[in-house]
């Protein structure tokens, strides 16, 4: 149980620190081998291209989690506890709603790559691992939105503060 805590905890963490060293490794090695040895590779390309795209999405799911997406909250500093939960939990419904939807059709072009058997151009692989991105990315943030809610409702049934996130400005 202390280890699916701790998985729910830090998943998007260690998923993007993964993409990223890979990003930043494979760019690295890829600039060395154009400018020193006047060569480059196709599945270098194509590793920092997908790792980004992985990067994005994972990053928007810790962003639900944190409640970090960029908003205009100006309206949120005169509002009572109450009411400000209930706005929330609007919010993140609305979010889900979108979300559902997003996933539902993003499964579209990994069931027609699964299907057709693409594969990439430089690393001949299925390219629905990368496709994948994105509908793993709009579960991760169905996942996150319905903690979210769950906490919100929690808030709002004890007359918690309800969780706003980090602030970037004050």
């Amino acid at each position: 149980m202390e280890f699916l805590r701790k998985f729910d905890n830090n998943a998007e963490r260690w998923l993007l620190l993964t993409f990223y060293v890979m990003l930043v490794i494979t760019m690295a090695v890829e600039v060395l081998r154009r400018e020193i040895f006047a060569y480059s590779s196709i599945w270098g390309e194509e590793i920092v291209r997908y790792s980004f795209i992985y990067l994005a999405w994972i990053g928007a799911s810790a962003a639900v989690k944190e409640r970090a997406h960029i908003r205009i909250d100006v309206v949120m500093h005169y509002l009572g506890q109450r009411p400000k939960a209930l706005l929330y939990m609007f919010g993140d419904i609305v979010m889900m709603i979108v979300a559902v939807i997003a996933l539902y059709w993003s499964y579209e072009s990994v069931h027609v790559s699964w299907k057709f058997g693409s594969v990439t151009d430089g690393l001949r692989i299925s390219k629905v691992w990368f496709l994948m991105a994105v509908p793993t990315g709009f579960g991760l943030m169905i996942w996150r939105l319905l903690q979210s809610l769950r906490r919100d409702f929690i808030s709002l049934k004890t007359g918690k503060p309800v969780y706003e996130g980090d602030t970037l400005f004050d």
